[in-house]
């Protein structure tokens, strides 16, 4: 059914936007679908989830929102189309979409570049020391400059090592190589020899080796039961004390308990976290640390990013419903 910007609006298809986008995105989708806001921005309850699968053709869902088997089995259930605003899928039971025959998309591309500039964020706080500094000098503890004062780590000629080397792993690997770091890496499969030349990379044989050279280890793998707390105690120990670890992927990628304690025994120099198992919860240990940068989920947290984010989710659906195939097609 191809969409006529002129058509009446109840004759378009009708979508359910679970989250405030940004207002451009927001302009474009109701010029073309009949849209359900949510205009007070709250995530929606199961029970509203549940009522719009059955009230809608298509959901415009975030990352918070959870699409178990259940919920797409739901009776007399109208939505044929999930186009998830964000990369990452983990929320949407994919084998229960493709069975209720209700097709999954995402977003990839958009947020590739403003996540790898947040992680250069995390490991330039983490690596100075900025966000304790910040802090001291708020709370009025500052003294003034002194030699030994609040010393940290420098980057450049460091290793950094890149678990996963997708999109966002590269293009953080770009910006370090700026910062005179040398690239290491582990992947299920190497990345292509013309990849590794421009970026100056090579892939350690094992997460395990990665872990025990690098000095700065940075997670880009998307959540999976494989993943979940890939970062464990056992990990952790194969680190360097004067390592630093930056994950700006999947909070359930880290075993939170483990990091913290070895952060509060200075079995490990720092952090930089985006990103946490249970948000908006961080776990209590963590928070009471100073040598662990903690910032909301912030990684693609640019108007620009999330405008793009938006837009690619809008092509998806204006593809699925003018009967070609989206663009971004997940399940």
């Amino acid at each position: 059914m191809a969409i006529d910007p002129c058509e009446p609006v109840e004759k378009r298809p009708r979508l359910r936007v679970t989250r405030r986008l940004p207002s451009a995105v927001e302009q474009h989708l109701q010029a073309r679908f009949d849209v359900r806001l949510n205009e007070e921005d709250v995530p929606l309850s199961r029970n509203d989830l549940l009522d719009a699968m059955t009230r809608y053709d298509a959901i415009c869902p975030t990352i918070t929102d959870r699409f178990d088997a259940e919920m797409i089995a739901a009776p007399g259930a109208t939505v044929r189309l999930l186009a998830n605003f964000g990369a990452g899928f983990e929320h949407i039971d994919l084998a229960a979409a493709r069975r209720a025959g209700i097709v999954v998309t995402n977003t990839p591309d958009a947020l590739s570049e403003a996540t790898a500039d947040l992680a250069l964020i995390l490991i330039l706080m983490a690596a100075r020391r900025a966000g304790e500094g910040e802090r001291e000098l708020r709370a009025g503890r500052w003294t003034g400059w002194r030699p030994t004062h609040m010393m940290g780590q420098d980057i450049s000629g460091k290793t950094l090592g890149l678990v996963g080397f997708g999109r966002i792993a590269q293009a953080t690997a770009a910006r370090a190589i700026a910062f005179g770091m040398r690239i290491r890496y582990h992947s299920r499969r190497p990345a292509p020899v013309d990849i590794e030349v421009a970026l100056a990379a090579s892939r350690a044989p094992s997460l395990d080796a990665l872990a025990a050279e690098a000095d700065i280890l940075s997670l880009h793998v998307p959540a999976s039961s494989e993943t979940f707390h890939l970062v464990d105690e056992r990990l952790l120990a194969r680190m360097k004390p004067s390592a630093i670890l930056i994950n700006s992927a999947r909070g359930s990628i880290v075993d939170e308990a483990a990091l913290a304690a070895a952060l509060g025994s200075n079995r490990l120099a720092a952090a930089g976290l985006d990103v946490f198992e249970r948000e908006p919860a961080v776990h209590p240990d963590l928070a009471t640390l100073e040598n662990v940068v903690l910032l909301p989920h912030l990684g693609s947290a640019t108007v620009e990013t999330r405008t793009a984010m938006g837009m690619q989710a809008a092509a998806n659906l204006e593809a699925f419903f003018a009967g070609r195939e989206p663009p971004n097609r997940v399940a």
